[in-house]
């Protein structure tokens, strides 16, 4: 079950549980109102766990930041205007997406600590 079915399930539980807690408390059944709260915390619980145990790409892909497409753009065009072939730049910067996709979590923290280098810090 994806952590996003997860969710859905834990919000149907939760507004199902506080609805049984308010019809309840109305019908003065204690009882029942207790159940429903312990079973929507359980409900809670369980949403932690999932959340916890998912790994960072386990929920919905995040959109571009701008910002950094924009810098990746400008280091293109400082690559390009210094002489390298612009479609073997695109083609190198495909493939570092490529392989920032396929590693794990710890992509990017090498040599420079997961930041892009200063030009003067070189590249490996």
């Amino acid at each position: 079950m994806s952590p996003r079915s997860v969710r859905r399930v834990v919000m149907v539980v939760c507004g199902v549980g506080v609805a049984g807690m308010i019809v309840s408390s109305i019908a003065d059944s204690n009882g029942a109102a207790l159940t429903f709260g312990l079973v929507t915390a359980v409900a809670v619980a369980c949403l932690m766990v999932a959340t916890a145990v998912s790994g960072p790409g386990a929920g919905p892909a995040l959109p571009p930041d701008e910002l950094h497409a924009q810098r990746v753009e400008g280091l293109v065009k400082q690559l390009v205007a210094a002489g390298a072939e612009e479609p073997l730049v695109r083609t190198l910067v495909r493939e570092a997406v490529r392989l920032g996709r396929a590693g794990s979590g710890e992509v990017g923290a090498g040599v420079h600590g997961g930041r892009t280098p200063r030009p003067d810090e070189g590249a490996i």
